[in-house]
């Protein structure tokens, strides 16, 4: 166990973790969601996590299983074509996750996740977190375009509003 790591995650305050995405930032997020998913039948999910609860840091979970465990819990992988998507944002690890359900993954390599990964935390980086958020469900819209266009009926079975932990 990082006693760094843990120590940082229980003082501090989770407010002042969340800065970086106040509500206009969110419902920006949330706008990109509704309007990627008119695009393709896949569902995404948006969270933001600042401090991790008190049995994952015991548990030593890193952000991927943090993301995997979220995945599950707010069930993404429940859709109907099991075409679901987690970005998974961990502000105190600096880490972003995107963990995709059976169906995607089978399409989209791991290199494609990774990459948005990586140009997010840039964004990140620099301050725009914004940007980096609606930058990658930009580029993750246009992969789920591809492979799994809407179909007649596109229902939204997931929330568009991200998730603030």
């Amino acid at each position: 166990m990082n006693l760094a790591r843990l120590f940082r995650h229980l003082v501090t305050p989770h407010w002042w973790a969340l800065k970086p995405f106040p509500v206009p930032v969110l419902k920006s997020i949330e706008s990109a969601i509704g309007e990627s998913e008119k695009r393709h039948d896949a569902e995404l999910r948006f969270v933001v996590e600042g401090p991790m609860p008190l049995g994952a840091l015991l548990a030593d979970s890193t952000s991927r299983q943090r993301a995997i465990a979220l995945f599950a819990e707010l069930r993404v992988w429940d859709t109907e074509h099991n075409s679901g998507v987690l970005i998974y944002v961990q502000l105190l690890d600096r880490k972003v996750e995107i963990v995709a359900d059976r169906g995607i993954n089978a399409k989209v390599g791991q290199a494609f996740w990774c990459a948005v990964c990586g140009r997010m935390l840039e964004a990140f980086r620099a301050g725009d977190f914004e940007g980096g958020g609606t930058a990658a469900i930009a580029e993750i819209t246009e992969a789920l375009a591809t492979h799994f266009p809407p179909g007649a009926e596109n229902p939204n079975e997931l929330a568009d509003a991200p998730v603030v932990l």
